[in-house]
């Protein structure tokens, strides 16, 4: 069946919903995530003749390269928003602009164990203890709404963690009577406490007495022929709709890798132009990823009869590197993998995980576990699916691959990510530990070259080599690895430094804190006395920075 042919039948499916569409290439990669009120509609759109005779050139090139179309329906524009985002930034297409940067919708958030809780708006959802509400897809409708809810139920909106009477008398919000003023005494904590919990109970969608009391104004306005005050309510009701709107959480998708029409091919070729014996059963390429020497960490993907095999991938956090030197941080990663894989040969069997091993990443560790559970359970191997491959086979029948063996086994080709510097980095570890006649190249990106051991002139073979794009997947898959073992460290580290919360605190303060007690953890055992010791902490800061931490301390 053509591919046009395809395409057609693909486009009489899709219904007359709202969602989400993925375009994809004849390899599977995603090349733009788009969202629409009606998918057959706006993806029909892209193949209608007319749209052809622009003189847009990336249109052009974008439907040139469609190889296949995906979609996901959902309950509303909304929801299609927040899942478009959440796809673009899983995938990066390259014809996407918008959504590309790290930044997330908006959220709600409340902590009740604070001493006089308010609302706050954020982007990074925390174990903090607090409730959390939202994405929140129309973020000038969520902060309207958050200002009508305040007014509505006296909240305050001041940003001290425990305001005073001092506070109070530049406060806005309590000399225009739009805050109960808890913090001077004017309700117990406790009747607060029932107006935040009102508060609450309006994101949650319990709207319904003041949509009456806001249309019922709207009405009255109107008919007054006081329009722009009907045009206000109006807008009010529909930003209060927004939201309180009930959307679908969508959490990351998992990754899936797009594999060749044919890897074997791709592997025979590969086997012929670095004039190996044979097509490489096993892959392993390494990369590093670091952000100006900071967690400087590498990976190691492996890819068995060209397809990953996610249940040996392993990622390295450096040890004896300690600013940056890419070099230094290859030769440590190739130095630990393979003196622990060349003990677990002469052992016959894996050796327990430790740390100068490398870790396998959850989700890799959760395949292999779900694979040994289909041996137990009797499954026999068979024809190579989706989730064995990370992707489709491009509608040609899949192939047997076998199983990769259970026992360890030296590859037949390691892939290292860079040019020569990389590659001899890497071939002076491996001499030092007497591993010979295992074949190690370098892919460098700038022009797709192969660099050998012993070559001075790199293998140019273009860019429509299948051996290039078999290596540049394993490339892009220790790329995308190594990357996403940073970002959780780096997010671990967000997450974990609860002081940013804190106001008043800048950046010196908070490097004597943690100079003084070694971690947040600590600092929170500590007392207001201990605390007050710290250069720059009074006795009235260090009181507060303990109410603070208290009301953060995980239970």
């Amino acid at each position: 069946m053509a591919a046009s042919e395809q395409l057609r039948d693909k486009l009489s499916q899709i219904p007359h919903r709202p969602g989400v569409y993925l375009h994809k290439d004849r390899f599977g990669t995603v090349l733009y995530v788009g969202k629409a009120r009606d998918l057959r509609k706006r993806v029909s759109q892209y193949f209608h003749p007319s749209r052809r005779m622009g003189w847009d050139l990336k249109f052009n090139a974008l439907v040139d390269a469609i190889h296949d179309v995906d979609w996901h329906v959902v309950k509303s524009e909304a929801e299609a928003l927040l899942l478009e985002g959440r796809l673009i930034k899983d995938f990066k297409p390259r014809f996407n602009i918008d959504f590309r940067d790290d930044k997330g919708f908006l959220l709600l958030k409340v902590n009740l164990n604070d001493p006089i809780p308010r609302f706050t708006l954020t982007r990074l959802r925390k174990d903090d203890g607090s409730e959390y509400f939202g994405p929140f897809a129309h973020s000038g409708s969520v902060r309207r709404a958050l200002t009508m809810m305040r007014r509505k139920f006296k909240l305050r909106g001041c940003r001290p963690l425990t305001p005073t009477e001092s506070d109070y008398r530049h406060c806005l919000y309590g000399n225009l009577k739009n805050c109960t003023a808890p913090c001077i005494g004017n309700v117990p904590r406790g009747d607060y406490l029932g107006q935040v919990r009102a508060g609450i109970d309006f994101l949650r969608g319990c709207t319904d007495e003041l949509q009456v009391e806001l249309e019922a104004e709207m009405k009255k306005a109107a008919a007054s022929l006081e329009f722009e005050k009907a045009a206000q309510l109006r807008d009010a009701l529909e930003d209060m709709r927004r939201a309180t709107q009930k959307t679908e959480k969508f959490e990351r998708i998992p990754y899936k890798l797009p594999v060749a029409i044919n890897p074997e091919s791709d592997l025979r070729e590969l086997a012929r132009v670095l004039d190996l014996p044979g097509p490489p059963a096993r892959i392993e390429g390494f990369d590093i990823s670091n952000i100006s020497g900071t967690f400087m960490v590498a990976s190691m993907v492996s890819f068995w009869h060209g397809r990953p095999d996610r249940a040996n991938y392993r990622r390295f956090r450096m040890q004896t590197v300690t600013e940056q030197n890419d070099f230094a941080c290859m030769a440590e990663t190739v130095r630990r993998r393979y003196s622990r894989l060349s003990k677990e040969v002469e052992a016959g069997r894996p050796l327990a995980r430790d740390a100068d091993g490398g870790e396998a990443g959850p989700g890799e560790l959760q395949r292999a576990i779900d694979d040994v559970s289909r041996v137990a359970r009797g499954a026999t191997p068979g024809p190579t699916t989706d989730a064995a491959s990370g992707g489709d086979a491009g509608g040609l029948e899949a192939p047997w691959v076998p199983r990769p063996p259970a026992d360890p086994r030296l590859p037949d080709l390691i892939l290292i990510d860079g040019g020569k510097g990389q590659l001899n980095a890497a071939c002076a570890e491996l001499e030092k530990l007497g591993i010979t006649g295992i074949a190690v190249i370098g892919l460098a990106k700038e022009y797709e070259e192969i660099h050998r051991p012993g070559q001075a002139e790199p293998l140019r073979l273009g860019l429509d080599s299948g051996a290039v794009k078999l290596l540049q997947r394993v490339r892009d898959e220790a790329h995308r690895f190594a990357n996403t073992y940073n970002a959780q460290l780096r997010l671990k580290k967000i997450s974990e430094s609860v002081l940013d919360e804190f106001p008043g605190i800048g950046d010196a303060r908070k490097q004597a804190l943690l100079r003084k007690f070694g971690s947040v953890q600590r600092l929170q055992l500590a007392t207001a006395e201990q605390i007050a010791e710290v250069s720059g902490f009074g006795g009235k800061i260090a009181v507060d920075l303990k109410a603070f931490l208290d009301a953060r301390r995980s239970v």
